[in-house]
């Protein structure tokens, strides 16, 4: 990269997507700690309440980056907490669908609806031009997201 300007553009660009990387993961956890859930968790029901309907397991780990293992897992929790139920698939009894539970649900998408005004208020003085580029680039970032988590899944951990 030759020119200097750019190459301040990307460092800035970098290092405030580092910042507010690391501002959402630690928001995030600060909303699970408040309703006594694993961060994960969290994530996997705003993934599930985006895409209603019910979902395998399988579904599940494909959506959330995870192994089919930990999205096992990650379902067995929210089973417990009441947030989903499992049950057998009508046209396929072999398969397990999983379900959010509304009532349950409700105290999480309570909670986002009273947090969401103010991320709303942060989009509001944006031109419709900018949230198109805006959304454009998180539908990117986040495909790359998925792609670079099955780089790591395959790759052999270090030592």
């Amino acid at each position: 990269m030759t020119d200097p300007h750019r190459a301040r553009l990307y460092d800035e660009l970098s290092m405030e997507s580092r910042r507010y990387l690391a501002a959402y993961v630690l928001f995030n956890q600060a909303v699970a700690d408040h309703l006594g859930l694993h961060p994960t968790d969290v994530q996997c029901l705003s993934l599930m309440t985006a895409d209603p309907g019910p979902l395998t397991v399988k579904q599940i780990a494909d959506m959330t980056g995870l192994t089919t293992g930990s999205a096992t897992r990650l379902v067995d929790r929210l089973e417990r907490g009441g947030y989903v139920v499992r049950a057998p698939d009508q046209q396929d009894r072999r398969r397990v669908l999983v379900t959010t539970v509304p009532d349950r649900l409700a105290r999480v998408t309570a909670l986002w609806d009273d947090l969401g005004g103010a991320w709303q208020a942060l989009l509001d003085d944006h031109t419709d031009a900018e949230l198109e580029v805006i959304t454009r680039h998180m539908r990117r970032a986040n495909d790359l997201s998925h792609a670079q988590m099955r780089r790591l899944r395959d790759r052999p951990k270090p030592d």
